[in-house]
């Protein structure tokens, strides 16, 4: 059940009233559920997921800048200071390293391009921790005694949440490329929490339906028992049981459990023809305890708090078969070789994209106000996303508003645009499929309006 205590003022902005999915991929598309008697026999398992069909991303065509880009008008005696509350410990501490690469890479561009206002771009990177710890309450607080105007995450929504009051009344904006719970659209934030990671609304659809068209009828769930976990659950099941779906079984845990034997032998009770797995880093341990109960990969489908690259963590073909989501558009190559420039050791890049972007709108809105402070940045973030000249990269960006444009940032994770929430009213969620070697292949994107 979600915590709505806080929320109030922006509840009126924006209200989900439904979400619309193009699927990309046509061999996804079309009726949206096999029921009892739908023509998809599934195979052994109850699992016959389509083939994976090359998708191509319709966003961020516009070409990069390549001109000289002119200097700023205004001028700051006070730089855009930026911090980063970002994983580097707990059960997220994969999502760490693409996240913080993204934002660096960007800083870099910004940087390389002229800075904000005429002075480079400062960035500090702080550990959240999880919830097992006061880790982000601390990285917060010192990231707000240095000066930050902008604070890049938290990687999990529940960590958002011990930390969301504290900046945003600090009059400093928190910027997650991660956050996927519905419950900061409606958030008493002074207009100061965004997100590029779109609401676990749209998320669960697209889950719940894919499963649906892999010809499954009956899935089981183990979900971390927190606002991220119990909410993504919420609509993978409405939307697979509305497609015609049943969920036999549902098991929680809590952040800081480490045995989940008791879940796997309830769910695995119930024979489900596939299992969902809404978890963090926990996956590791609970992926071998359904493998000794007999479980293919191919029976389980896994969300972007656990679809990670596991070729070093299990033995070859624990996971074939295996699918999961996350948002943003598929990684293309280009982008991957930048990031790895920021960080040569990266072996995931699962939100890497969103992080870039989160950088770039904030370093604009920042031109675009004229100011490095947060409160006037925060009020012409949605400005730069929407109706105007299209541009994907900071340089081309800032060379239009220098020149009196208006300016619609299209970013490495999809079409931005925000609503008044702060939160993007359309986006990609990428499905993949794991190889022999446990690595993913991607299958498909889905657009999505929300």
């Amino acid at each position: 059940m979600f915590d709505l205590s806080h929320a109030a003022p922006r509840a009126a902005k924006l209200t989900v009233l439904g979400i619309g999915v193009a699927f990309l991929a046509t061999a996804c598309g079309g009726s949206p559920s096999p029921s009892a008697t739908s023509a998809t026999t599934p195979a052994a398992g109850g699992v016959s997921c389509p083939a994976p069909t090359a998708s191509a991303s319709a966003s961020a065509s516009a070409a990069p800048s390549t001109g000289a880009v002119p200097p700023s008008s205004t001028t700051t005696d006070v730089p855009l200071k930026l911090g980063s509350l970002l994983p580097t410990t707990g059960n997220l501490a994969f999502l760490g390293p693409p996240e913080i690469a993204g934002v660096n890479l960007a800083v870099k561009e910004v940087n390389a391009a002229g800075g904000v206002l005429g002075k480079p771009v400062q960035v500090t990177h702080r550990d959240s921790g999880d919830t097992k710890t006061d880790t982000a309450t601390q990285s917060a607080t010192a990231l707000l005694a240095g000066g930050a105007q902008a604070i890049i995450g938290a990687a999990s929504s529940s960590v958002s949440k011990t930390v969301i009051n504290q900046i945003t009344g600090a009059g400093v904006i928190q910027f997650s490329p991660a956050n996927t719970s519905p419950d900061f659209t409606a958030w008493d934030d002074k207009g100061l929490y965004w997100r590029t990671a779109p609401s676990d609304v749209l998320q669960g659809k697209v889950l719940g339906n894919y499963i649906a068209t892999c010809g499954v009828q009956t899935v089981g769930m183990i979900v971390l028992n927190d606002a991220y976990g119990t909410g993504l659950q919420k609509y993978v099941k409405e939307s697979f049981e509305g497609a015609g779906g049943k969920v036999v079984s549902e098991e929680l845990y809590n952040t800081g459990d480490s045995q989940f034997q008791a879940q796997v032998d309830k769910v695995v009770a119930a024979k489900p023809d596939a299992i969902v797995l809404i978890t963090f880093d926990e996956a590791k341990s609970i992926i071998p305890l359904l493998t000794a109960k007999g479980i293919p990969g191919k029976q389980l489908f896994l969300v972007d708090g656990n679809t990670s690259d596991y070729s070093k963590v299990f033995k070859p073909g624990t996971m074939t078969g295996a699918h999961g989501t996350f948002p943003g558009t598929f990684t293309k190559d280009e982008f991957k070789k930048s990031l790895l420039t920021a960080d040569p050791k990266l072996k995931d890049f699962t939100y890497g994209g969103e992080s870039y972007d989160a950088v770039n709108l904030i370093a604009l809105a920042s031109e675009a106000a004229k100011s490095t402070k947060g409160v006037d940045i925060a009020k012409k973030l949605k400005e730069v996303s929407e109706v105007g000249e299209k541009c994907t990269d900071y340089a081309s960006c800032v060379t239009l508003l220098r020149n009196g444009k208006d300016i619609d940032y299209d970013g490495k994770s999809g079409p931005v645009t925000f609503s008044d929430a702060g939160d993007p009213t359309e986006a990609y969620i990428g499905i993949y499929e794991y190889k022999d070697d446990n690595t993913l292949s991607p299958v498909q994107e889905e657009f999505g309006k929300l």
